[in-house]
């Protein structure tokens, strides 16, 4: 090409050469086209990719945040009926004392679904996710610790120390086997209602569910530890709702809804 161009120089003809660079100039820009509209279509991809895989994600974490709520409330549940019983506010059974007790000192350990986010902020590329709305949404519900706290305080819980220093290893693996928790599939939201809460008999004889009752009903220390156990999940409870319920306010507004919205999305 170089050559013909400086042969019609020579030659002066000019009209050559006009043909000759015109077709040089239309290559060169042909092919930063195809170039450019190839990067585009590789980005575009990228960022479909991205977009479908942060959706999956944020759909296990709106499944975690319901179980989180739910499980609370049946911890809860169960820690105030073992302190009516051990304060004669409202009798049970040796055995279901010991259930409730035992089921006081549970917690729900989520599984944060957080790989796709990671890997868009260490890398710098949260701007492949174009919707704002779900590129914010996922940047308040991976950076709030709240979730991480709740199940920090219930691991770190006295109550939960305590339980479990007093109560002989065969007891208690009898009620994590006949009374523990019940595994809910992610997604299997009619599941969430039992997976803590629901009736059990222990397979314990009767003298060593007597024996273990009495050790909850001789140590005061016991309804103490209860009460602020209560006191903890109620607070927990205050916490997830004022983030994730119709009263929060500013930037952080109700998550809970876009994570409803999302869930019900097929994917």
């Amino acid at each position: 090409m170089l050559h013909r161009v400086v042969a019609n120089i020579r030659r002066q003809d000019w009209t050559a050469v006009v043909v000759e660079l015109a077709v040089v100039i239309i290559g060169v820009f042909i092919g930063v086209q195809a170039s450019n509209w190839n990067e585009d279509r590789e980005k575009n991809q990228k960022a479909a990719e991205f977009t479908e895989r942060l959706k999956a994600d944020l759909r296990v974490e709106a499944w975690n945040y319901e179980i989180q709520i739910e499980y609370n409330k049946q911890v809860l549940a169960n820690a105030q009926r073992a302190a009516d019983a051990l304060t004669g506010k409202t009798p049970l059974s040796d055995e279901a004392l010991l259930v409730a007790a035992y089921r006081a000192t549970q917690l729900n350990i989520n599984s944060r679904r957080r790989a796709t986010y990671d890997e868009l902020t260490s890398t710098g590329e949260i701007g492949l996710i174009r919707d704002q709305a779900l590129r914010t949404l996922a940047m308040d519900v991976y950076t709030l610790p709240v979730v991480d706290q709740i199940e920090r305080h219930a691991r770190e819980s006295e109550y939960r120390r305590a339980f479990r220093m007093a109560f002989p290893y065969e007891v208690q693996r009898a009620l994590a086997e006949t009374c523990g928790d019940h595994i809910a599939p992610i997604g299997d939201y009619a599941g969430i209602a039992t997976v803590l809460d629901y009736p059990c008999t222990t397979g314990l004889a009767a003298d060593v569910i007597a024996a273990a009752a009495a050790i909850l009903k001789k140590d005061p220390k016991f309804v103490a530890l209860l009460q602020l156990r209560i006191a903890d999940i109620i607070s927990d409870e205050s916490v997830m709702a004022g983030y994730f319920g119709p009263q929060m306010r500013g930037p952080l507004q109700n998550l809970r809804e876009p994570l409803q919205r999302l869930a019900k999305e097929k994917p």
